[in-house]
């Protein structure tokens, strides 16, 4: 007998906790539950009205159990749950309580529910009544006809919130917290559960009832072995234990070890699929005897429907399973070692509800050990989210590494591999950013087709965000003709560390990618140096913040070498009409020249490969290309060489009237210890060296 329409009572906000002296008129008792600390402050009338003493009581509602039965205050539990949850801002209801003699009389309650500014529910207020002389004997026929039709609707509802819990169950063990849950089974007036899957002529018991009420030898049980699990799978048909006498007679094997679960009834239901049972599962009861028609059908109809939601499950593990595996099959099973830097890789899948097997994505890392001590570190994302992402990932990965290990320049690579994307005739794209370093100088050359930037942490914790001008994601620039992607020079000191990942790491729904790679930033350089911890903390970030997307996530510190580098080489493409290109050659001889032993003459180097650089471009069409090299012998040397198309042979001449045309070569011949000229087939080469001494002195890295 609910009554929350006109009669409602309307409480003001300054209604106080405790109004004893007006309600204790009106034969009325006061409540005040406290929602959060949840405990349940009555006054003395309300006391009276539940026949229960002070001290008796100790603020819990649980501890009105003894007069409040089961099913009523589960009816009670569920009224205000609901009232709560549709934003109702009051209830009432007629309940019975058994008082300390045991007599059974009928009490009235009104709550008013008040929450704060955002709307949450924080106390209840209300007023308790005695309502037996309300409801005499033949209101309280009817009023009990009126509770059975209560029971029957919220029976209903129960059935209905839990299939509807059931359609978001993505797992088995969905599945079973969602019947465990509060507002599942156990609202249809279950103790516990008990639940089996059939593998392989086997039952396997994947949820075992109340905590510490497992039956030894009944984790895998056979089909055929006499416990009620096995028979309802192998007859299809539920069986429904109305008594303890009867469970002792038809499973004497099952029930010693259960009497102590106070076990009145009990029902099994098969879990039957397109004429298949797939498993069963039992609801126990300690407070009832019997199933009423009406009962039966409803515990059917919803073992319907788990049955529905575990095939579904198990199907989605399945896929999840062969998707995880393909994942892991095309991403490196190992990294290898590389001397001179730590590395960590790590790798995080997304959790997507909707479709089976959509926990899956397209990100990759890898990382390519190149000759003369340099690395290739490759971090990408082909779009999509399913298996079909992964094989083209697969696929991308192995090219990309084929091309950087041929010796192809970082631009090159990345050009090639959008062209094989192209052509592989699939309507996916990638991000990709390629990064060459050369460990012994710290020189890193960074190419960046659609993907977010790179981020650099220094020695002293600092981190920067390190801008590369891009070229358009892998496969859009081929189908467009835009196979163009600058490369942008970088430098790493002994202890650097370079972090290149996916934008799993860093996009958040609603968030600035600005944002979400400053938010990145100050994670980084708050966290530890060791990149294998750091590497840790952040895929703990990402795995709390959830999301929709993959992350994969690269980190490369280069280690100080003991000693300089005893032979190495660097080259550096430079276009005319490029300036950025000459800036990036730049940085790359004096980072070099300072990490091979010749920080002593590095301005005098940088100058000479500046002007030789010049002229190509002034001279010559077509593009410079600049190699660095060290050479060993009876003098330790570093060589400069600049080629280019043109054979036409340069000359040494005074600087004209204005001081600047013809200096070139005039410096090349002052600063450098020897300098010549080489014919390289359709074009020349001229190189010039310097004699560095010792490579124990001059500033190695």
């Amino acid at each position: 007998m609910v009554d929350r329409g006109a009669s409602a009572l309307s409480l003001p906000d300054d209604w106080p906790a405790h109004p004893d002296p007006i309600l204790a008129l009106n034969r009325m008792g006061s409540f005040d539950w406290d929602l959060d600390a949840g405990l349940l402050h009555m006054d003395a009338r309300a006391h009276e009205i539940f026949d229960i003493l002070p001290e008796e009581y100790d603020g819990r509602p649980e501890s009105l159990s003894p007069r409040v039965p089961p099913a009523e205050a589960r009816r009670l539990d569920t009224l205000v749950a609901q009232a709560i949850k549709d934003g109702s801002e009051n209830y009432g209801a007629y309940f019975r309580i058994r008082r300390r003699d045991g007599t059974p009389c009928w009490t009235h309650t009104q709550g008013y529910i008040r929450r704060d500014e955002t709307g949450r529910p924080r106390r209840i207020i209300g007023i308790v009544r005695d309502a037996t002389d309300e409801l005499r004997d033949l209101a309280e026929r009817r009023d009990e006809a009126a509770l059975e039709d209560d029971a029957r609707r919220e029976q209903t509802n129960v059935v209905q919130l839990t299939t509807a819990a059931l359609a978001h169950a993505r797992t088995v063990r969905d599945v079973i917290d969602v019947l465990k849950d509060t507002h599942g089974l156990t609202h249809l007036g279950a103790t516990s559960l008990v639940m089996g899957l059939v593998e392989a002529g086997r039952i396997r018991l994947v949820a075992e009832g109340p905590e510490g009420s497992f039956v030894p030898g009944t984790l895998v049980t056979r089909i055929d072995e006499p416990y009620p699990m096995s028979e309802v799978v192998r007859t299809l048909t539920p069986r429904f234990i109305e008594s303890p006498e009867e469970f002792a007679a038809g499973y004497p094997v099952l029930w010693p070890h259960i009497t102590d679960l106070r076990i009145t009834s009990a029902a099994y239901l098969p879990l039957i699929v397109q004429a298949r049972p797939i498993g069963a599962m039992g609801l126990l009861y300690n407070d009832r005897r019997g199933f009423t028609s009406e009962e039966r059908n409803i515990l059917v109809a919803l073992g319907s429907s788990i049955a529905q939601s575990l095939q579904r499950a198990m199907f989605y593990e399945q896929e999840s399973d062969i998707a995880q595996g393909l994942q892991q099959a095309m991403l490196p099973r190992t990294i290898p070692s590389v001397s001179g830097a730590d590395v960590a890789v790590r790798y995080r899948a997304a959790t997507i509800g909707g479709s089976l097997g959509r926990d899956i994505g397209g990100d990759w890392y890898d990382l390519i050990p190149l000759p003369g001590g340099r690395v290739g570190a490759v971090i990408g994302d082909v779009q999509g989210h399913d298996t079909h992402a992964a094989a083209v990932m697969g696929q991308l990965r192995i090219v990309l590494k084929a091309y950087a290990a041929e010796g192809h320049t970082p631009a090159t690579v990345m050009a090639r591999a959008s062209v094989f994307l192209h052509e592989l005739d699939t309507d996916r794209f990638a991000t990709c950013l390629y990064a060459e370093a050369d460990l012994s100088t710290g020189v890193v050359q960074a190419v960046r087709a659609g993907h977010i930037d790179p981020l650099v942490r220094a020695t002293d914790g600092s981190c920067r965000r390190v801008p590369v001008p891009g070229g358009l994601p892998l496969g859009l620039s081929a189908e467009f003709g835009s196979l163009e992607y600058p490369v942008a020079t970088l430098e790493l000191d002994p202890g650097d560390t370079l972090l290149l990942c996916t934008d799993g790491l860093v996009e958040q729904p609603g968030a600035d990618l600005d944002d979400g790679m400053r938010a990145l930033t100050s994670l980084i350089a708050a966290g530890p140096q060791d990149v294998r911890r750091l590497a840790d903390q952040l895929i703990d970030v990402a795995e709390e913040r959830g999301g929709d997307d993959d992350v994969a996530l690269l980190l490369l510190r280069r280690r100080g070498l003991q000693s300089p580098k005893a032979g190495g080489r660097l080259q550096q493409h430079v276009a005319p009409g490029d300036p950025e290109a000459l800036t990036h050659a730049r940085h790359m001889i004096r980072a070099a020249v300072r990490a091979w032993g010749g920080r002593d003459r590095a301005d005098e180097i940088e100058l000479v490969a500046d002007e030789l650089i010049t002229n190509a471009l002034m001279h010559t069409e077509g593009a410079a290309i600049v190699t660095l090299r060290v050479l060993t012998g009876p003098d330790r040397r570093l060589r400069v060489e600049v080629e280019d198309s043109s054979s036409a042979l340069p000359r040494r001449r005074e600087a004209g009237e204005s001081g600047v045309s013809g200096r070139g070569l005039l410096l090349v011949h002052l600063l450098a210890d020897e300098w010549g000229v080489e014919a390289r087939g359709g074009g020349k080469c001229v190189w010039c060296e310097f004699v560095v001494g010792d490579p124990g002195r001059g500033g190695a890295a």
